[in-house]
């Protein structure tokens, strides 16, 4: 049976006292915005800002009752939570107060679901919203209350194993940072008494890739594969959701940067700046201007240990401040060449990268049994939420 939000839950909305008037802020009353909730968020039980009864009553605000399944629905669309107190919100949310014949976890997990689509109803010229009318009409699977309680609970599990996984993943990178200050201190202190050389000192290239945006193929068979800074963000070269580009246009950029094994590459460009990667394999690619590649002098510095020195902590900060561009942030190929690292005896590097490689065998089996769950979710959305 197919339902209608409208006619299963009552949609409200929140707004904002004026910021202006100090006799409405910092009361007992909890009161939220869309910044607020993330993936993780399930219930809510306090805010970041409090609001006083004046500060209601000016504003025409009315409590969201506990259970009431929270939805962004601007800025962005789709976040959502439930309300595990009685709480008041801004203008940013459409909220579904659930009837009799509708579990609010239910409701929460298909809303999760539904990202893409909730984003797809919105309108507006400056920034896309979805109103109240576009909620209500929104239409969902309704088995028994039930069913919906059952459905709810698997959900339930996958995404508490999903949540343990990722910070699994977390407590693995925090455990290699912390073995790298174990055996090799930090960069101001230099407690180990380490050299201290620039990242140009340790490497016979460092280029970025094409400037000029490339005409991309659908076609994979006779393309050639093309990486940009999306594809390094973990740490690790991701092939997933690669771009191609026409054989002609590879042999031109080929003909000026060839990506080897042992190779870096980093992100220079956009808001995850500075994350590097190790080229593992022997693939034949090309790379945009986003990503800079640094070839490593294998004598002097594992590519491995490259890496992590790369990611660590004191990098970013000097990644930090060298940053141009108002906009987008831009590092240029400068600013990495001069970046200050340790550099400790070839033999203590290739103790720490041993201790490394352990460690991403075990992420790699986490991430393979996370993405299984990811699949198993994505399943049950298309099974019970069509």
């Amino acid at each position: 049976m197919m339902a209608r939000l409208g006619d299963v839950c009552t949609v409200i909305s929140g707004s904002t006292p004026k910021t202006s008037v100090t006799e409405y802020w910092d009361g007992d009353i909890k009161w939220i915005t869309p910044a607020e909730l993330n993936e993780d968020s399930f219930y809510l039980y306090d805010s970041q800002r409090h609001i006083t009864e004046l500060g209601k009553e000016k504003t025409g605000l009315a409590y969201m009752p506990i259970g009431t399944v929270i939805l962004s629905s601007r800025a962005p669309i789709g976040k959502t939570a439930i309300a595990g107190c009685e709480m008041c919100c801004n203008q940013g949310f459409k909220n579904l107060i659930c009837s009799d014949d509708i579990f609010n976890e239910y409701l929460y997990y298909f809303l999760k679901g539904k990202t893409d689509y909730l984003n797809s109803l919105g309108r507006g010229a400056t920034f896309k919203e979805i109103s109240k009318t576009i909620v209500e009409n929104i239409e969902i699977s309704l088995p028994s209350l039930e069913e919906q309680k059952q459905i709810a609970k698997q959900f339930e599990e996958i995404y508490r194993l999903i949540s343990l996984r990722k910070q699994q993943l977390t407590k693995l990178d925090e455990l290699v940072k912390a073995r790298f200050v174990e055996l090799f201190g930090s960069l101001n202190d230099n407690e180990k008494g380490l050299d201290i050389v620039s990242i140009e000192e340790l490497c016979t290239l460092i280029k970025d890739g094409t400037h000029q945006t490339p005409t991309y193929t659908e076609d994979k068979q006779n393309g050639f594969k093309f990486l940009s800074s999306k594809d390094v963000m973990t740490q690790k070269i991701c092939w997933d959701d690669i771009k191609y580009i026409p054989a002609e246009l590879h042999e031109k950029l080929y003909a000026t940067i060839q990506p080897q094994r042992n190779d870096i590459l980093m992100s220079k460009n956009g808001v995850n700046y500075g994350v590097a990667a190790v080229n593992d394999t022997d693939e034949i690619f090309d790379i945009y201007v986003s990503l800079a590649l640094l070839r490593p002098r294998t004598d002097m510095v594992n590519p491995v240990y490259l890496r992590c020195v790369i990611n660590n902590p004191d990098t970013k900060r000097q990644f930090d401040s060298s940053i141009k561009g108002i906009g987008v942030p831009n590092l240029h190929l400068g600013e990495i060449k001069k970046t200050k690292v340790l550099l400790p005896p070839i033999e203590k590097q290739n103790e720490f990268v041993a201790f490394v490689e352990q460690t991403d065998k075990s992420k790699l089996a986490i991430q393979q049994s996370l993405d299984k769950l990811e699949t198993l979710k994505k399943s049950l959305m298309q099974k019970y939420f069509r």
